[in-house]
């Protein structure tokens, strides 16, 4: 884990740094490694029918930095998958945040930050496998170019209170994954570095 100053560095993958960061296997594993992409070393995710994450599992302090940043780009979406169903819960790209709920599992909450196939952007519903995660569509359909990066920022403790009533100073990891095995699909992904910062 990197703190420069006030921005609190978890993935910082522009250094081929993937310190804390754990596989999460759910099906076969879709495939996570460094690569060039843009004049700089990203993080690219290539799935073939699978799903495994990344976690990161670190306390996130959200009264001093609330705000998730990260990039991303994708080279398409999963076309004809219904996105709230068990069989077309896939994503090419998502990053989620998770407040464990310890011994009391049932009081763990999620949010999933996804690039959906065809939701449109601010919908929220959720999960497929498991009610207490709930996705958010930050992104939808596909990229204008395959080629075209993204950035996105959220305010975690703002989604908490607003998605799940919960009043939180803290957050237990992060997560991402690219995903692609409930619709038998192929996919590639790309993301770069995540942080948390006070503010916009």
């Amino acid at each position: 884990m990197v703190a420069a100053g006030e921005r609190l560095i978890i993935g910082d993958f522009f250094e081929r740094d993937l310190s804390g960061w754990e596989t999460e296997s759910f099906e076969k594993e879709t495939q996570y490694g460094f690569t060039g992409a843009s004049g700089r070393t990203v993080l690219r995710a290539r799935c073939d029918a699978s799903a495994s994450g990344l976690v990161y599992q670190q306390e996130i302090d959200l009264t001093r930095t609330p705000v998730l940043h990260w990039s991303w780009r994708i080279e398409h979406v999963y076309r004809g998958v219904n996105e709230k169903t068990e069989d077309g819960d896939d994503y090419p790209a998502r990053i989620y945040v998770i407040h464990d709920g310890g011994l009391l599992k049932w009081r763990s909450r999620a949010i999933n930050y996804v690039w959906s196939s065809n939701q449109p952007v601010g919908e929220t519903w959720p999960n497929a496998f498991a009610g207490q995660a709930e996705m958010v569509a930050v992104r939808s359909g596909p990229p204008t170019r395959a080629d075209r990066w993204y950035t996105q920022s959220r305010n975690v403790a703002e989604d908490f209170r607003q998605i799940h009533g919960l009043e939180l100073d803290d957050i237990d990891a992060v997560a991402l994954m690219t995903d692609c095995d409930n619709s038998v699909r192929q996919s590639r992904a790309y993301y770069g570095n995540i942080y948390f910062t006070p503010g916009n």
